[in-house]
């Protein structure tokens, strides 16, 4: 297996150790003992060695990861990827927490790929984690897990994985380093007791450094199940604590993709075809090899690479690079043809059902009243403010190294090893901060790339760089879908049930063909595209969800809340057209649905407060609703609009979240903000569109965003339900969109179906 770590040189090698040894009792390896649990994973065991290696003269590793510093620091392993999310933070309050330490105290860093770093893998209803239908990224990390050790980042599982593991490690590290001291004093252990990185004696006066004791705890058999702390001693989690990464980023320490400086490197540029499904066939290398600091041209899979001695100068090279393209038939590819063929498949029978309640027809045939509406929404691509990049460097000794910004180390190994011919085990990962993923970096594309470059340049590191146009044109997309609903309505308003139709690309299916070892899979399913549009929480007797899988020559892929981003608008704007037909407040309409589902009824009540839903709202100013459940999560908006001039100006969001333990409520708070702006440019702004096979957006100017001052207040209400942690970076984009839609029709009596909003003139 290969290595990862934030950013230096290559480490050294692990000690390989059988899951036997590792979970019975513990193995001694050159750097400390290997806690007897299991953390985290069944892929892997044992300290890796470059973990246990890495730390100060005299630093002693407890497990894969704790790791006690000369000084008393507290070293935490953290393998999932930073890109804002606040991961790191969170992660090291769990460990700090169990060690009873400041939050101060504690470093993080990225380590080797190891096994034992891999995500969880236990079964997802044996683990008692959110059902797979609500989380469709764990799903699939979930089929990756169970067939190979996979490290990589999304789906908002960190934090869900770590809950319980991670802390298993904190508070055996503690145990050990408590049995230590006491050994030293000749006391009872259980008469001890750990506070502020020391080990206190009995007297309450005598105390120990964690370091003072590191070397004979690492020497003491771990306790099979250590003893978690109870939540009503939490000292750290459920409080506001700073970023662990915050003042690096602030002084410019911190390093992100674009800022690897290997010594020797050099720089390249890519071109795409500019007609989608179209390949360049042709080039001329010449026009380009005079110009100032060009070094050479590359093929690269899907495009071709200019390589010169800075980044600019490669990008002016690839710009001026005369290339020839074959359409492959694409160059009629536009977006109105696309919408076409999805609203025409929704007449065809589903490719998959999803959901089966009841009798649909039955239903609809006593119904007094039925609904019908169609929604759709375009192309969207991640605009992610760090485009892509990575840096490769083959070895003169058969070894590569890869420097990226990537939410898998595991998928960057795979594609260097694919693009330089080296061994999967002879390439070392080293994951930088993520200038923005939202899925896109789960991708090999960039790396891919990368690693053909450096193959042509051996020995010398090559940071491929995109260019912000090549990457808004040439992303894998939030695919573009299509919905249409029924629903029945008795002579009292009671909603009998639905008939939902959905049409789009399949992301698992596409993302499987271009990324995974086994391929696409059956991608007739659409199970992500699906996600959020069946089992909602409203309870009917009749429900039937299907999906028509469609093929374009559009790539999709992951996009923040993945399935949940569309089918929420879908799903909450045809609730409240459902409340309005019935003659009832949205509101009321709503939390009748919810009579066995006490979590939902106390978030909708929760944001119906802070908002004061049914109270006075300012004059020429709507407020519109939506609830929605998400990685475990749940969350409802209100949204209040006022519509000037045929402009949607929404000037405050109020947002409830039930995401079980709050671990941070700053890192909530600033996710649940983070969400609403991402989906509201969304809402408002968003649309890669297509004509003649080309995306016609390349930059900001041509992809807007909700800018400060258009942004909206952003009122978070916490509902803590004290269920384990659900998923909480994702969770708050999928009801903006209907809330504001549904704002939009109470401010003017339009309703608005399709994304972005646009206004009848």
């Amino acid at each position: 297996m290969a290595e990862t770590a934030q950013s230096g040189k290559p480490k050294g090698r692990w000690k390989k150790v059988t899951r036997r040894a590792f979970l019975i009792g513990g193995v001694t390896t050159a750097g400390g003992l290997a806690v007897g649990v299991g953390l985290l994973s069944r892929a892997g065991t044992g300290i890796p060695e470059h973990f246990a290696a890495a730390g100060a003269d005299g630093a002693v590793a407890l497990n894969a990861w704790v790791r006690i510093e000369p000084d008393g620091t507290i070293a935490l392993a953290v393998p999932r990827a930073e890109m804002g999310q606040g991961v790191h933070t969170g992660l090291a309050m769990l460990i700090a927490e169990e060690l009873e330490v400041g939050l101060d105290r504690v470093t993080v860093e990225h380590p080797d790929m190891h096994g034992v770093y891999s995500n969880y893998a236990l079964p997802l209803e044996a683990a008692g984690l959110f059902h797979a239908e609500n989380n469709p990224v764990r799903w699939v990390m979930a089929k990756l897990i169970a067939s190979l050790p996979y490290i990589g980042t999304g789906g908002s599982t960190s934090v869900v994985d770590a809950w319980k593991p991670l802390r298993q490690a904190g508070a055996a590290a503690r145990t050990v380093l408590v049995a230590a001291a006491a050994g030293e004093w000749g006391v009872d252990p259980a008469a001890c007791r750990a506070a502020g990185g020391k080990v206190v004696h009995p007297d309450g006066r005598t105390t120990l450094a964690y370091a003072a004791v590191a070397r004979a705890a690492a020497g003491l058999s771990p306790p099979s199940g250590p003893e978690l702390k109870p939540a009503s001693r939490f000292r750290l989690i459920g409080t506001p604590q700073p970023r662990v990464d915050m003042v690096e980023k602030v002084t410019g320490d911190a390093t992100f993709g674009v800022d690897v400086a290997e010594p020797d490197m050099l720089h390249a540029a890519v071109r795409h075809s500019p007609v989608k499904g179209g390949r360049i066939v042709g080039h001329d290398a010449a026009a380009v090899g005079g110009m100032r600091g060009v070094r050479g041209v590359v093929e690269v899979p899907g495009g071709i690479a200019v390589v010169a001695d800075n980044t600019w100068r490669a990008f002016q090279a690839a710009e001026a690079l005369p290339i020839e393209v074959d359409a492959a038939g694409n160059d009629g590819v536009s977006t109105a043809a696309i919408d076409r063929d999805l609203r025409a498949s929704l007449d065809g029978d589903p490719s998959h059902v999803f959901e089966a309640v009841g009798d649909v027809d039955a239903g609809f045939d006593g119904a007094a009243r039925i609904v019908e509406a169609e929604y759709a929404v375009p192309y969207l691509a991640h605009a992610c403010m760090e485009p892509m990049n990575t840096t490769v460097r083959l070895n003169a000794d058969g070894t590569a190294d890869v420097w990226s910004p990537t939410q898998s180390p595991t998928v960057a190994v795979w594609a260097v090893a694919e693009g330089t011919g080296v061994d999967r085990d002879a390439v070392r990962a080293h994951t930088t901060y993520l200038g923005g993923g939202f899925g896109r970096r789960a991708e090999k594309d960039f790396v891919l790339q990368a690693a053909h470059v450096a193959k042509a340049f051996p020995g010398r590191p090559v940071k491929l760089t995109w260019s912000r146009e090549e990457d808004m044109r040439n992303d894998t997309y939030r695919p573009a879908a299509r919905a249409r609903f029924r629903g029945a309505l008795d002579d009292q308003g009671v909603l009998l049930g639905w008939d939902g139709q959905l049409a789009s690309q399949s992301v698992e299916f596409e993302f499987g063909e271009r990324v995974l070892p086994w391929g696409g899979g059956d991608g007739a399913s659409a199970f992500m595209n699906a996600a959020g549009a069946f089992r909602q929480p409203y309870a009917m007797p009749h429900c039937r969800v299907g999906h028509r899988w469609r093929r374009h020559a559009v790539p999709v892929g992951f996009w923040r809340s993945v399935g949940h981003s569309q089918n929420a608008f879908f799903l909450e704007s045809f609730v409240d057209e459902m409340a309005h037909a019935a003659g009832k407040d949205p509101f009321a309409f709503r939390r009748g649905l919810l009579g066995d589902k006490p979590r939902h009824r106390a978030v909708l009540d929760a944001v119906a407060r802070a908002a004061d839903w049914g109270g006075e709202t300012p004059a020429g100013r709507g407020r519109g609703m939506a609830l929605h459940e998400s990685f475990g999560s749940i969350v409802a908006e209100v949204a209040e609009v006022a519509v000037v001039d045929g402009e949607i100006r929404v000037q405050r969001v109020w947002c409830a979240v039930d995401c079980g333990v709050v671990v941070n409520p700053d890192t909530v708070d600033a996710q649940m903000q983070s969400g609403i702006i991402y989906g509201l440019t969304a809402a408002l702004h968003g649309a890669i569109t297509l004509a003649d096979g080309r995306v016609e957006q390349e930059n900001f100017p041509d992809y807007e965003m909700v800018r400060v001052d258009t942004a909206p207040r952003v009122e978070t209400v916490l509902v803590p339900s004290g269920d384990r942690p659900g998923g909480i970076g994702e969770v708050a984009l999928p009801p903006i969109a209907p809330a504001v839609a549904n704002a939009v029709f109470a401010a003017t009596g339009q309703r608005l179906r399709r994304l972005p909003f646009m206004l009848p003139a």
